[in-house]
């Protein structure tokens, strides 16, 4: 073809296709009038969509393959597709058909409200294959386990109950569609296994790094990645899960798991760190981002940062390749960029500017706290027997001297000087080993110990104040 012809080709506005008609016809009734069906009309009739270019003239032959294929690509889910069932489906890809009563058991449901909605003179949803009822918002998977738990039989349910991950969907996807007895059963049944002793979830756990980071210390105590990110996948959804269907007990023993994995490994303190930030549990805000502060070197990623790598470190296409494959393991070396929750090749924890800020803001508040508690020991109420048999000026200054001295011994010093629990809970020990002392009542000493003790406990229970900057206030 010329490129004359070419042009002309592509320059023509529509297609005109004409009807023929005999001689007969032209004579006994009107002539057909000529259908144009040009471009525009042509993409009326299609659906458009953001990801396509609707400018480009071959992009309409593709939506109208692309939705021929997505019809053809459905398939029947091969356990709750039911040839009996009344009630059919679409999640993603895979139609279910099931039976419409035993979702409409409970009438607080999402689908028994649905059922009972009037369909007026439109085509019932959920009839046939090609008119399902379309959800979103989960995987064929997921949906799969939810069914399960409507024809599962007892001998079934008792295998299914250590299946943690089956539990958790019929959890969720409960919670979604309201059904409020199937989510407090799979709770419970969650609840029940992950606290066991020993825990499961802590036995695992693969062994802890160290809060070492030297790239040295690294290579030598690698560990499966594959098998810590499924660990990290898992404290996670049994977390959000937890704070999602407000189950208090079940999130208060994987607080519980979770505080004792981040006291041997910045990964899990950085997992904790995050997960209170993002659910606003004020219980594991404090030591998550107290542990964090102590073991951990951080450093805030900023873009100048990313820029500087890429103009520095070549990346290969075999190293881009196997970094997408590599599962993301929060505190292990990544490749050239670090991201937020990796170590650097300084062996510093990245971190976000939100999480950089409540570090320094709680540094700032918990050293500016000890620096009052070691001039000013905690106050307490003399016996009533101090003042009959006893000087209590001479009962409070002994009290202070000790207080003073042993707030400056080595075992107190080496501590984080914002590890203000820490220093009282050394300070508490130091008082447990003090002999008689001359000059304080016996009555006096016993109320100084809980003075300490509850000066303990005030700044534990307010030690996610410590970490919380001016949005956090508001709140």
């Amino acid at each position: 073809m010329s490129m004359e012809a070419a042009t002309s080709s592509l320059a023509e506005p529509s297609t005109t296709v004409s009807v023929p008609t005999s001689p007969s016809d032209q004579q006994g009734r009107k002539r057909p009038r000529r259908t144009s069906v040009d471009d525009s009309n042509l993409s009326s009739l299609k659906k458009p969509r953001s990801t396509l270019d609707s400018t480009s003239p071959e992009n309409g032959w593709d939506l109208i393959m692309e939705k021929s294929s997505s019809t053809e690509v459905r398939k029947r889910d091969p356990e709750f597709y039911f040839e009996d069932g009344s009630c059919i489906f679409l999640v993603e890809d895979t139609l279910f058909n099931v039976h419409r009563t035993r979702l409409s058991n409970d009438s607080a449901t999402s689908f028994s409200s649905m059922f009972s909605l009037p369909q007026g003179a439109l085509e019932v949803e959920g009839k046939s294959d090609d008119n399902p009822i379309i959800l979103t918002g989960d995987t064929p998977c997921e949906f799969r386990h939810f069914l399960w738990s409507f024809y599962a039989l007892p001998p079934d349910i008792n295998k299914a109950c250590e299946n943690l991950t089956k539990m958790i969907d019929i959890a969720r996807v409960s919670n979604k569609y309201g059904f409020k007895n199937l989510e407090t059963w799979a709770l419970n049944t969650i609840h029940e296994y992950v606290n066991r002793k020993p825990s499961p979830i802590l036995a695992a756990v693969p062994p802890a790094h160290t809060y070492i980071f030297s790239s040295d210390a690294v290579k030598a105590k690698t560990i499966d990645a594959d098998t810590h990110a499924q660990s990290i996948e898992e404290l996670t959804k049994l977390i959000r899960l937890a704070q999602l269907c407000n189950h208090e007990p079940l999130l208060t023993t994987m607080i519980n798991h979770l505080k004792q994995l981040m006291s041997s490994s910045v990964q899990y303190a950085y997992l904790a760190m995050t997960l209170a930030d993002e659910l606003d549990i004020r219980s594991l805000r404090g030591v998550a981002y107290l542990e964090v502060m102590q073991k951990a070197t951080v450093v805030k990623r900023t873009k100048t940062d990313i820029d500087l790598k890429a103009m520095t470190t070549p990346v290969s296409s075999t190293s881009a390749s196997s970094s997408e494959t590599l599962p993301f393991v929060p505190g292990t070396p990544s490749a050239p960029a670090a991201a937020e929750g990796t170590i650097d090749e300084d062996g510093r924890l990245v971190i976000n500017r939100a999480q950089q800020l409540r570090l320094l803001t709680g540094y700032y508040r918990l050293t500016g706290t000890w620096e009052r508690l070691r001039m000013t020991p905690p106050s307490f109420e003399h016996a009533s027997t101090c003042g009959a048999t006893w000087h209590q000026h001479g009962c409070t200054q002994s009290w202070v001297e000790f207080w003073k001295e042993k707030t400056r011994t080595d075992a107190v010093l080496a501590l984080g000087l914002a590890d203000v629990v820490g220093r009282l809970k050394q300070v508490h020990k130091e008082y447990e080993r003090w002999g008689s002392a001359p000059y304080m009542h016996h009555d006096c000493r016993s109320t100084a110990r809980k003075a300490i003790l509850e000066m303990i406990k005030k700044i534990e229970e307010g030690l996610p104040d410590f970490f919380s900057d001016g949005g956090d206030d508001e709140k």
